[in-house]
């Protein structure tokens, strides 16, 4: 590879970190071209965008953002094979397409080396579970509404019963005279 081809997949790396502030760094240890191309399909199929790069071309890369991830480089997510899942919007989507590869066969990669949500770091495979149960930016403006909404919702549901015990009332008291 030429320092030119290195120069621009560094960019163009650079350029999906900054645009993604939720990626996956995953371990393609082991795995065959065709299982790497399946991955990428049903990663495809979801949203997200599978990569595979070498390491130091994603630390150089990473060193680009203004965010601290000398955690990845401490513990050592960047060795080994390696390929990135970006994902635009849903931080959970990555988690939940590994768990749902890691039924077919517990041991097979790719398996999480580490992920980036917000620039907040999670490393090793024990925060798969954790980081698949994250819920998506629409699900916490949705829950938010659902709060706001309850209290003006319990105040006209009051007021609307009353309403219908006062009439009641009127009509009882109609009736008597």
């Amino acid at each position: 590879m030429t320092k030119e081809e290195k120069l621009s997949i560094i960019n163009e790396l650079a350029e999906k970190f900054k645009d993604n502030s939720h990626f996956y760094v995953t371990d393609t240890s082991g795995l065959t071209v065709a299982e790497i191309n399946d991955f990428r399909r049903k990663c495809f199929e979801k949203g997200i965008e599978y990569r595979v790069a070498k390491n130091t071309l994603i630390k150089k890369a990473l060193e680009t953002i203004e965010a601290d991830f000398t955690p990845f480089y401490d513990e050592g997510v960047l060795k080994g094979s390696s390929g990135i899942m970006f994902s635009e919007e849903n931080a959970n989507s990555p988690a939940k397409i590994l768990k749902d590869y890691k039924k077919i066969d517990k041991d097979k990669n790719p398996s999480l080396k580490a992920a980036s949500i917000d620039y907040d770091l999670f490393i090793g495979a024990d925060q798969l579970d954790a980081l698949s149960k994250l819920k998506s930016k629409q699900e916490l403006i949705g829950e938010v509404i659902g709060l706001l909404q309850s209290p003006v919702n319990n105040v006209l549901g009051s007021l609307m019963s009353g309403q219908n015990k006062l009439a009641g009332i009127v009509k009882t008291l109609q009736e008597r005279s």
